[in-house]
């Protein structure tokens, strides 16, 4: 019996310990996906510090990439689940850091965040004309049977981040043309990231207090 109890003792610390690599891998590479989607802002707010593009546009192309490879880009997805426009996407961004390495050109830097905001278009519009559309797409991550007031809902806030992306895009190649090199880099790099927290608040606070409670006085009433 003593033995037994032993073996039984064993066998789940052999489990746990043959499970901890996987549990270690899934934390570092949630680790290395935050890092990463960190440092853009970040090498974006060191740039005018830096009077070399092309280091700079070296260091995009290295996030841009390892982003892809660690699930954390603006699709949230790996390599092998990219789709063509995905690809058209990564391609855009791609060329444009290799050209600012090429060229060690300031205004191909300066003028790379509205690309992104032109990538982050594409990719949440596209999800507007073929459905279903991005925010639902995040939505169903938690709840994947979602009603059909809330798949007409994400629809909208899809696309009011598309309305987002096409007005940040425009002021920040503005930023690009006519604003210091200071005050661009503090615009892409740490303005920006601050209207982006204030949207997503300004969201959860419209849903609870109002998109909610107003699908609830529906249930009732239907009841």
């Amino acid at each position: 019996m003593p033995a037994a109890r032993s073996r039984s003792q064993t066998a789940p610390s052999l489990s746990a310990a043959a499970g901890a690599p996987g549990t270690r891998t899934h934390w570092s590479r949630a680790v290395v996906r935050g890092l990463l989607m960190l440092a853009y802002p970040v090498l974006i707010l060191c740039a005018w510090h830096w009077d070399t593009p092309r280091l700079v546009g070296f260091m995009l192309l290295a996030i841009l990439w390892l982003q892809r490879w660690a699930g954390g880009g603006p699709l949230a997805l790996s390599l092998r689940q990219l789709s063509a426009l995905d690809w058209g996407v990564l391609a855009l961004l791609t060329c444009a850091s290799t050209a600012i390495v090429v060229t060690d050109s300031e205004l191909l830097l300066r003028l790379y965040p509205s690309l992104v905001n032109l990538g982050l278009l594409v990719a949440f519009g596209a999800t507007l004309a073929r459905g279903p559309s991005m925010i639902e797409k995040f939505a169903r991550l938690g709840n994947p049977d979602l009603p059909a007031g809330a798949v007409r809902y994400t629809r909208r806030v899809t696309q009011v981040w598309c309305a987002f992306f096409v007005a940040n895009g425009a002021f920040s190649a503005y930023t690009a043309l006519y604003w210091s090199r200071a005050n661009w880099s503090l615009y892409n790099g740490a303005i920006a990231y601050g209207l982006i927290g204030l949207l997503l608040a300004g969201e959860i606070i419209w849903r609870y207090l109002v998109v909610l409670p107003r699908a609830a006085r529906a249930d009732s009433g239907a009841a």
